[in-house]
């Protein structure tokens, strides 16, 4: 997605009820968890766990809440063990999905989102079967009302940093790096007092697809609202230009 309609997105999201925003630190508990299992409950020896909890501060989790979630990762071996699962596949109109879920029960999900896709008149694929069509990126999304450096000067401490483009929009900047390079570009923008409005590894689409059909575009929302309403969904990435 442009940075533009990122934005768009993530203030939208933000603006949301209670039960939306519950959904959305459901999501990041479930990072926490994982992040303190591979790498241990310390931050400055967890890059994983960092970029997630940089990523709990820009949706607004409350810093008790995120320090919980770190200890009961981390002191309860026997707190549940989330499995990462992708599932690809096809919406209407050709467009492409995927969905990167982390649950305790492979079935459930499988068939949840099998369910969204069907209820939707999509299908699920087989793995790789629309991956190819999109790339994985770290993205930065600054809003300018936040920030108080030039454009100039942030443009340059971000490819300074190491990230890989810079592009302006109306209301945004966007910042994208390698995924391998995420975590210093994001760590070296914190450090300069940069305040992020998302910052996330993520899958950009390589082209979008506009669907003109009222009833393709009451399709593809029916699944992305049905997996947006699923905890064991993490995130959703699509190409469809909305």
């Amino acid at each position: 997605m442009s940075g533009h309609s990122k934005f768009a997105n993530i203030k939208h999201k933000k603006e949301k009820n209670d039960a939306a925003r519950g959904k959305i630190f459901t999501i990041i508990g479930r990072e926490i968890a994982v992040a303190v299992k591979e790498g241990g409950p310390d931050p400055a020896n967890n890059s994983k766990l960092r970029d997630v909890i940089a990523k709990a501060k820009a949706n607004n989790m409350p810093n008790d809440t995120i320090e919980r979630g770190i200890k009961k990762a981390a002191g309860d071996a026997n707190s549940v063990n989330y499995v990462a699962a992708t599932y690809e596949g096809y919406g209407p109109g050709g467009t492409a999905i995927i969905v990167d879920t982390l649950t305790d029960n492979k079935n459930r999900t499988a068939a949840n989102v099998r369910s969204a896709f069907t209820k939707g008149k999509g299908n699920v694929g087989t793995q790789g079967c629309v991956s190819f069509m999109f790339d994985r990126k770290g993205q930065i999304i600054i809003d300018k009302e936040e920030c108080e450096m030039d454009a100039d000067d942030l443009m340059m401490a971000a490819l300074d940093a190491g990230a890989e483009d810079f592009s302006e929009e109306e209301d945004s900047y966007e910042v994208i790096t390698d995924p391998d390079s995420f975590s210093e570009v994001r760590q070296a923008l914190e450090d300069a007092g940069i305040a992020m409005a998302s910052a996330e590894v993520t899958m950009l689409p390589q082209n979008y697809v506009t669907l003109t059909s009222e009833q393709d575009i009451s399709n593809i929302n029916r699944i992305l609202d049905l997996l947006d309403e699923d905890d064991d969904v993490q995130q959703v990435y699509h190409n469809w230009d909305e």
